[in-house]
């Protein structure tokens, strides 16, 4: 037996002084993962406690899952968890992640490169409790998260992962890296759930009804599609913005309320005005302010906004919609026609690269209509085509009562229906509408309307019962109303009177006179051309849908009582398959 050092009791090991330490810092650790499992302890509740399970099958009713996740919730935020943290902060999307990250070989891993991703899980795939995989989805990309307890600082990985389900919106602090199988991926140290998800997010939705009222719904499941229609229609927008600007127009607002409905031949909705105790009506048309504007000098202007007409709804139709109206002035028609094929001409080459292109007008699985934007387009006189399409001649003048009579006699002859008033106007806008406009699929003036049926536009200079006024179809549907302006004020009032007997006779989408445009006119408004079209019809087409809902964000919809979709009635549930 060796001698004791000195001064050390007898029986007692002797350590060195480096020995010590290294004892030390090994209890000091032993104490550090007693306290961490301390902690844990107390976070996560035994499972003899009767926890919920966050983990539920996709049969069970709306109202059943609502209540499950609720009390999970709850459960979790009793145990001191955080449900809807104010912040989180990334360092990425998920668009600039896969850029800097996508160079990875698989199973490489940056360990000194820490990143944080904010997304919404859309499949959740458990390998083990201590493995699981997650596919996020943001602004229509998508990223795998793949949570390791190994690798993870949570308090409780297993409660954080087990809360997590389809729809949650997550944070996840971590490293890129890229699995075995090359599956590029945010493996999570830690992980945040940052707003959950109450109700079940159904796998697909498919039912159209139900895609228009649940949007928010329909752009969670359908994101593709839906991205895709709207990106076109914001081209559209930015391009017409863009044209006009270059050619020196002022874009102007206008009010959306007024004391009479004018512009446009259309029945109004009706509001009323508390503080000035009168009812007034939402706009139909921006036209006459803005012809105002013309007449106080801005000689170019043109006014992209919302129009709102009490009108049926269908395909093509939805009370609340999109429009642009521009006025020039010491234009007419003729210019308002050239530039009309170019802006769209040049409009469906920038967005598609060709100036054909197919329109599914009949809805997906019918055969689609080639449209061909080439310019110049063809030019069909109204009454001339009207006469050639029926193998007639109109009895003039036009406003007779004779020729009323024969359109009477040619609509009951060929079963075209005109609801009352039967008037010349109504009558010949009808029976163009079922035989000249079908013809017009690639893009088609018809030209020259009666004057009869166009109270704002000015006579025809070689002939005074025709106006210079024209209308483009698409695909056999109205895109763009134009004309030369009328600026004779007397003339214009006489106009207005016609307008009036047609509303005394029972028309209620004709103009009433609006005092305050006829005393504009009379202070002299320049040769002016004007110009309308209809951005959500040009959206359909672009964008290849046949419904005007499908361009729509929020379509007009009748209500129904239970506004949530059953996610078992939307689709079966996908079968979940792993992509490590």
């Amino acid at each position: 037996m060796s001698d004791p050092q000195d001064g050390a009791p007898q029986g007692e090991e002797t350590i060195s002084k480096n020995e010590l330490k290294r004892r030390q810092k090994a209890e000091q650790k032993e104490r550090e993962r007693a306290e961490k499992a301390a902690a844990k302890a107390a976070a996560a509740p035994a499972a003899a406690e009767g926890a919920p399970k966050a983990t539920i099958s996709d049969d069970v009713s709306p109202q059943e899952y609502l209540q499950h996740r609720l009390a999970c919730l709850r459960e979790y935020e009793a145990s001191g968890g955080v449900t809807h943290p104010h912040k989180f902060h990334t360092t990425h999307t998920v668009a600039e992640f896969i850029a800097e990250f996508s160079h990875l070989e698989a199973g490489q891993t940056l360990e000194d490169r820490p990143v944080a991703v904010a997304a919404r899980i859309f499949n959740k795939r458990e390998s083990s409790k201590k493995l699981i995989f997650y596919d996020l989805q943001q602004d229509g990309l998508k990223l795998q998260a793949m949570a390791n307890a190994s690798g993870s600082i949570d308090v409780d990985f297993a409660r954080i992962h087990d809360l997590l389900a389809r729809g949650d919106i997550v944070g996840f602090a971590g490293v890129p890296g890229r699995t075995k199988k090359g599956e590029l991926s945010i493996l999570p140290k830690q992980t945040t759930l940052l707003t959950p998800s109450l109700r079940m997010l159904p796998r697909f939705l498919k039912d159209t009804e139900q895609r228009f009222r649940h949007r928010y719904i329909d752009m969670l499941c359908n994101f593709d599609h839906v991205q895709k229609t709207f990106l076109v229609r914001n081209k559209i927008i930015r391009f017409i913005r863009r044209f006009f600007d270059e050619r020196r127009f002022l874009e102007v607002e206008t009010p959306m309320m007024g004391a009479l409905a004018g512009g446009a031949a259309a029945r109004p909705f009706i509001t009323h005005h508390n503080d000035l105790d009168m009812r007034m009506y939402m706009r139909i048309a921006p036209e006459l302010y803005l012809k105002q504007l013309v007449v106080g000098g801005f000689d170019r202007v043109y006014e992209l906004g919302r129009q709102f007409r009490n009108e049926g709804i269908d395909l093509t139709h939805n009370p609340e919609f999109t429009s642009v109206e521009a006025y020039m002035a010491y234009a007419d028609y003729n210019d308002w026609m050239e530039m009309t094929e170019q802006m769209l001409a040049q409009m469906v080459m920038e967005i598609h690269g060709t100036h054909k292109i197919t329109y599914h007008r009949d809805g997906p699985d019918a055969p689609p209509m080639e449209i061909d934007f080439t310019p110049p387009f063809p030019r069909i006189p109204f009454v001339a085509g009207l006469e050639e399409a029926l193998g007639v001649k109109l009895p003039r003048p036009l406003e007779s009562d004779e020729c009323n009579a024969f359109l009477v006699e040619l609509a009951r002859k060929h079963n075209v229906e005109c609801p009352p008033p039967t008037t010349t106007a109504r009558l010949m806008d009808k029976l163009v509408g079922e035989f000249v406009e079908p013809k017009c699929v690639s893009p088609t003036f018809i030209i020259d309307h009666p004057t009869i049926m166009s109270p704002l536009a000015k006579w025809h200079r070689g002939d005074k019962e025709l106006t210079e006024r024209f209308e483009l179809f698409v695909a056999t549907k109205e895109l763009v109303n134009a004309y030369t302006e009328l600026n004779d004020a007397m003339y214009q009032r006489d106009r207005f009177a016609d307008q009036v007997k047609a509303k005394d006779a029972g028309d209620d989408e004709a103009q009433l006179i609006d005092e305050n445009f006829c005393q504009s006119l009379e202070f002299g408004l320049p040769p002016t051309g004007g110009w309308g079209l209809g951005v959500d019809r040009l959206a359909m087409f672009l964008s290849d849908n046949n419904s005007i809902k499908e361009v729509l964000l929020f379509p007009a919809m009748r209500p129904e009582a239970n506004s949530v979709p059953r996610p078992a009635e939307a689709a079966p549930a996908a079968a979940a398959t792993a992509s490590h």
